[in-house]
């Protein structure tokens, strides 16, 4: 090799050297691999067969717990569970404010109102009940601040109960009860109006539902699930659809099939776009239109998780199709629930209905005094048992609804 240039001579070794590593390095991440191939669950090879039993260890996956069981505890409950966030944000902040023998101060009473307006309570509700506590605090000479959460408690039943009202299931005259229901996508619009469509069926009210959220992917799908979980009829026209025309046949349909009730669904897109609002109100007139006294009730469906969103929310509705009663979803969740408050402080519009589960069964009326004792006492009193979606949906079958209709309103919840 002494006759071949010296440059050859170096690149023949530093290529050496490299195919020399390459195999090391393969060598290695192969005795690796099989290593982690092994499979070691088996009978040891180097302890006697009975001691490998003995030392073996087995994961036993828990056994799946049937519909039933995930029910178990009351709806009231579940309604603490739901709240448990308003808890950990008020009440137990309350508890420490309100503890250690405090004295009634202007220091307390800052500290009291900065608590609550960053609860989702809002500042013009925060502001009414703190002038008619500090108004009973003068009248009965408290010094000690422990009676303020008492009073506070008081106070917040006062303002609920006056802003609590029901839906009824019939209209007047024999004629049907028109219901508009309202609302931004995602908020639990369609599956209120399934389950208020069940409960007046399970009252023995004819009810028609009109599938009036044509634009949004699989949202007619969804309401014929329910329709039929309800025992409703469905009025539908093609996606993409006029959603004013589908409300004007539905409550013509109602009118000519004696129906108690007519429930309209309608589009959920973002409530910040004026065209959408203004689609709203053309919906309003042509049900108008159809039958004069309608619609008897506009029901805004709001979300309880998106605290003072939901309060801009029922401002932008309230001015478009002038909303009569809220229903408020997702209180078996992180709930926000100090949003009820400021909801009926604020807009003056009663809450009719509240959502605690996805069964079909899980729309109540609103009652103050139950929805007071899970916030500030943690009462898990059993009101009745609640369902969910995967409940729901095991009895599609015996409904007789297909699995692939069950599936399909499952993808897009509004």
């Amino acid at each position: 090799m002494s006759g071949l240039p010296v440059e050859l001579i170096v690149g023949i070794v530093v290529a050496v050297f490299v195919v020399v590593g390459g195999l090391v390095a393969f060598i290695k991440g192969r005795r690796r691999s099989d290593w982690d191939a092994l499979d070691d669950s088996g009978p040891s090879e180097l302890l006697p067969a009975e001691k490998a039993k003995a030392s073996s260890t087995t994961a036993v996956s828990p056994k799946p717990k049937t519909p039933a069981e995930q029910n178990e505890g009351g709806v009231f409950k579940r309604l603490v569970a739901g709240l448990a966030r308003t808890r950990g944000q008020v009440v137990e902040r309350l508890d420490t404010l309100f503890s250690g023998g405090k004295k009634v101060d202007d220091a307390l009473w800052q500290e009291l109102e900065e608590l609550l307006i960053t609860s989702d309570v809002g500042v013009r509700a925060t502001h009414g009940l703190l002038d008619r506590m500090k108004a009973r605090a003068a009248k009965e000479e408290l010094e000690d601040a422990a009676r303020l959460r008492t009073i506070l408690r008081e106070e917040v039943l006062d303002v609920l109960n006056r802003r609590v009202t029901r839906l009824p299931m019939s209209g007047p005259d024999g004629t049907p009860l028109v219901v508009m229901v309202v609302g931004v996508n995602g908020a639990g619009k369609t599956t209120t109006i399934g389950k208020l469509a069940a409960r007046a069926t399970g009252q023995g009210k004819k009810v028609l539902i009109g599938a009036g959220d044509t634009f949004r992917a699989a949202a007619i799908e969804q309401v014929v699930v329910w329709g039929k979980r309800a025992g409703a009829e469905v009025v539908r026209h093609e996606a993409g659809s006029d959603p004013a025309a589908v409300s004007h046949d539905a409550v013509t349909a109602g009118l000519a099939r004696g129906a108690d009730l007519v429930i309209v669904d309608t589009a959920g897109r973002l409530h910040t776009k004026s065209d959408l609002m203004a689609e709203l109100g053309k919906v309003h007139r042509v049900i108008k239109k159809v039958q004069p006294a309608a619609p008897h009730e506009v029901l805004l469906v709001l979300d309880s998780t998106n605290g003072q969103n939901a309060i801009a929310q029922a401002k932008q509705f309230a001015e478009a199709v002038g909303v009569t009663a809220i229903a408020l979803t997702k209180l078996d969740g992180t709930a926000r629930g100090g949003v009820i408050i400021a909801i009926a402080e604020e807009l003056e519009i009663p809450v009719a209905l509240i959502g605690i589960g996805e069964g079909m069964d899980d729309l109540r009326d609103f009652d103050p005094e139950a929805f007071v004792a899970a916030l500030f006492d943690g009462d898990a009193s059993a009101l009745g048992r609640g369902s969910n979606s995967a409940a729901e949906a095991a009895n599609d079958e015996r409904r007789g609804i297909a699995a692939e209709e069950a599936v399909g309103s499952s993808s897009a919840q509004g």
